[in-house]
């Protein structure tokens, strides 16, 4: 396989081992919720496809600065014809920067998010609050964590919350006279995640 197969299989691998969590950028970017969750059942194949990516542009390295073989035997032989700038060592340096930004791109995923609006603060009867636990489906990463808090930082009546795709869950402090616990459901699911049940944590004060 030549050097220049082996970048684009490269490039492709590195792309695809991160695109669960570029999805939800890409997302917030096109106004577009829905398809935020849309590669996160490819979550779990993202080791392998970091592992391909590390191998084979290895391998295009390897190809690269190896020692050319020549033939001694044959003193006349064609001058070897200068590479282009796609087939170049500084190209295949490019494309490995590139790949490392995509595969590491959940680290810093939650740069490309608006930071979170803070609501004005009020007064909340003590009967009013209330603390849910939303159990969510199909968060793979921090930039699904942003995703989700910033559409909760838009909902009149929620005091405070914290996401968290590790656990698949966002503990949501809210007003109840507000704002109910389905009309959070609703605007999770709207970002393309899905609640599957919530639990009520810290109920009104009676």
């Amino acid at each position: 396989m030549s050097t220049g197969k082996l970048m684009s299989a490269g490039i492709f691998t590195a792309i695809a081992a991160s695109l669960c969590c570029i999805t939800p950028v890409l997302a917030l970017v096109a106004g577009t919720g829905s398809m935020a969750s849309s590669f996160s059942w490819m979550a779990p194949a993202r080791p392998f496809l970091i592992g391909l990516t590390i191998a084979v542009l290895a391998f295009a390295w390897y190809l690269k600065i190896k020692p050319t073989k020549t033939n001694d035997m044959d003193c006349n032989c064609e001058t070897v014809k200068k590479a282009s700038f796609l087939q170049s060592k500084t190209f295949l340096a490019i494309v490995t920067v590139f790949a490392v930004l995509m595969m590491t791109f959940p680290l810093y995923a939650k740069i490309f998010y608006p930071k979170p609006k803070a609501q004005a603060a009020a007064v909340v009867a003590v009967d009013n609050r209330q603390q849910t636990k939303f159990i969510i489906q199909g968060m793979t990463c921090e930039a699904c964590e942003e995703h989700v808090n910033n559409e909760l930082s838009k909902v009149a009546g929620v005091i405070s919350y914290k996401t968290s795709y590790a656990t698949r869950s966002s503990l949501v402090d809210f007003d109840r006279s507000k704002v109910s616990e389905s009309a959070i459901e609703a605007v999770i699911n709207k970002t393309g995640y899905k609640v599957k049940s919530y639990v009520l944590v810290k109920p009104p004060a009676q």
